[in-house]
């Protein structure tokens, strides 16, 4: 996950260096911004060798850090990428911009054009932090949803001794950290998710499968492993690229997926099962290549086997399930008879012919089952969020587990 740094001109600008450390040790990627004025006190050398990427210090001009130079619209492709952005320091005088819509270098367009949550850390003198302009300014961010990192009070650079003290960059990180839900309820976990579809081989070039991208799996993967989950992601067939600091282990058919799954099982606290594992596979694979001159086969079908069913049978104590069902006609029937059947602790359940919520797109629509007969229905969103929805539900189940145990009772 990308996240942009911004760092304007004031004296804690050193301190965004370590900020830079701290955003990497979560697997964060970082894009440093800096004004010129921030310059003055720390090059952008540093930040290109801290972050690994070139500095983009202005609007038209070469990239520090780099050797090529970029227009801004070529600069401005970070606006669509980052997840968050963060400017630490953040001087009265930037503040006072991003507050007015004033877009006068990279950093302050970046603020207008991108849809990222933005968290500033102020940094200043204290009769500058004070003043009735900057506070009033502050408000306005804080209305359209800016999270402020208050700075601390202390001596300051320039003799003072009051509020104006960047915050610690500790605190500033965890300011973004909970801005990306990067929480740690899910520490100590082993989290197992199965992703995408299955290719049922009919001959030696072709077979049959379904049209999952593998996007919600893979999902639920990444928002595991940000909530502090140890995860394994058993994949069929995808171009979808695989989240940082999960163990993949790629698979083909049911059958592969069968027992890559039984194979970790034992190991996992939670079991998500969002691959898209096909029903059927050809009784037989002809060897080679079937040739249209053969005539049209006949392709018998066998039914593979149900993964989700035989973990069910094989679940251990306190060990959770959260199963998926991709239905087209009457949704909540056929999802509750597969909750119930499989004995799972939580289904998520989409329409697939819905606009929004089918195969190969970003965004889903889904309704949570659960076993004593409550359901919530979620509007449209991305599938990380859902994924982020689906775990907040699987810490409720967890923290119920605990209860249980704690009262000797089974869940």
């Amino acid at each position: 996950m990308r996240v942009a740094l911004g760092v304007s001109g004031g004296i804690a600008a050193y301190k965004a260096a370590e900020l830079v450390r701290l955003l990497q040790d979560k697997g964060l990627d970082v894009q440093v911004v800096m004004t010129r004025h921030a310059r003055e006190f720390i090059t952008p050398l540093t930040f290109a060798a801290l972050s690994g990427h070139k500095v983009i210090t202005d609007m038209f001009g070469e990239a520090q850090g780099a050797s090529n130079v970029e227009s801004a619209i070529e600069h401005i492709a970070v606006a669509q990428e980052i997840a968050a952005f963060v400017i630490a320091p953040a001087t009265a005088n930037v503040l006072a911009k991003v507050a007015h819509g004033i877009a006068d270098d990279f950093l302050t367009t970046l603020c207008l054009a991108t849809k990222a949550p933005l968290i500033v850390a102020p940094a200043m003198n204290v009769n500058m932090w004070e003043h009735a302009a900057t506070q009033q300014n502050l408000e306005v961010l804080r209305i359209r949803g800016v999270r402020v990192v208050n700075p601390d009070e202390g001596y300051l650079a320039c003799g003072m001794t009051g509020a104006g003290r960047l915050a610690s960059p500790q605190c500033i990180a965890q300011a973004v950290f909970e801005t990306l839900g990067l929480r740690q309820d899910l520490a100590g976990e082993t989290v197992l998710v199965t992703a995408g579809p299955t290719e049922e081989l009919l001959d030696s070039v072709r077979y049959l499968s379904n049209r999952s991208s593998g996007k919600m799996g893979y999902a639920l993967a990444e928002a595991s492993r940000r909530r502090g989950a140890r995860v394994l992601l058993v994949s069929g067939p995808t171009p979808t690229e695989p989240p940082a600091g999960v163990r993949l282990e790629r698979v083909r058919t049911a059958e592969e997926m069968a027992q890559t799954v039984f194979a970790h099982l034992a190991e996992a606290t939670v079991v998500l099962m969002a691959a898209a594992v096909a029903d059927f596979r050809p009784a037989e694979a002809y060897p080679g290549k079937i040739k249209k001159q053969q005539g049209a086969p006949v392709v018998k079908l066998e039914p593979t086997l149900d993964i989700l069913a035989a973990i069910a049978r094989r679940r251990r104590e306190n060990q959770l399930i959260v199963g998926f069902a991709a239905e087209t006609e009457h949704l909540l029937t056929n999802a509750t008879a597969k909750l119930h059947a499989k004995r799972l602790d939580l289904l998520v359940a989409n329409d697939v012919s819905q606009e929004g919520a089918g195969f190969d797109v970003d965004t889903n629509i889904v309704t949570l089952l659960f076993p004593d007969g409550r359901k919530k229905a979620l509007e449209k969103m991305s599938k990380l969020d859902v994924a982020s929805r689906v775990l907040d539900e699987v810490v409720e189940i967890r923290k119920q587990f605990g209860r249980h145990s704690r009262e000797g009772g089974n869940p």
